[in-house]
Parts: C-alpha cells; sequence; structure tokens
C-alpha cells in the first residue's frame, strides 16, 4: 500500500469530472481526496494497493461523460499524513 498525487491534465474542470471521479473511488472503497487546482488541473491524493493500481488509473482515466482527459502525472508520496475514513471531493 502507498500514497499517491496524481495531477490529472485535460478537459477536467466544469466537466463533472471531480463527481464521477469520487463516487467511483468511494463505491471502491479508495481513501483520498479529489481537488480542483488553479491552473485547470485536478489534483488527487489516494491510497492504493499495487494490485489496484491500474483499477485506479482506469477510474481517472474515464473520468465523466463530459471530460476528456489528456494526461496523468503521478508520484508516490512518503510522508503523507492524511486521514480519512473515504474519498471526499475538496
Amino acid at each position: 500500500m502507498e500514497w499517491y498525487r496524481f495531477i490529472i491534465h485535460g478537459k477536467v474542470q466544469g466537466v463533472f469530472y471531480r463527481k464521477s471521479v469520487s463516487q467511483a473511488l468511494m463505491k471502491k472503497q479508495f481513501k483520498g481526496y479529489i481537488l480542483n487546482l488553479s491552473n485547470g488541473t485536478v489534483e488527487v491524493v489516494a491510497e492504493i494497493f499495487d494490485d489496484e493500481f491500474d483499477l485506479f488509473m482506469g477510474i481517472l482515466k474515464d473520468g465523466s461523460q463530459l471530460s476528456n482527459v489528456e494526461d496523468i502525472k503521478y508520484e508516490i508520496i512518503n510522508d503523507a499524513e492524511f486521514t480519512t475514513d473515504g474519498f471526499e471531493i475538496r
């Protein structure tokens, strides 16, 4: 299990991306948050087990019906101090 930080590029703001992704991640019981950034991208921080990484990436890529994900950059966060019982929109 690792904590990851994702930055999603593309048409991802104003198109129900955060709502769609957060609902899908809540159903799969992931922990973390999703947040619009001022530069038009979306940040996702989440706790992911190795065998669930591909599933998680698929949810981020699918987004919403109106979104268009062009690129996803990610990194492992070693010093994450985030506690949550589920997945939230910030």
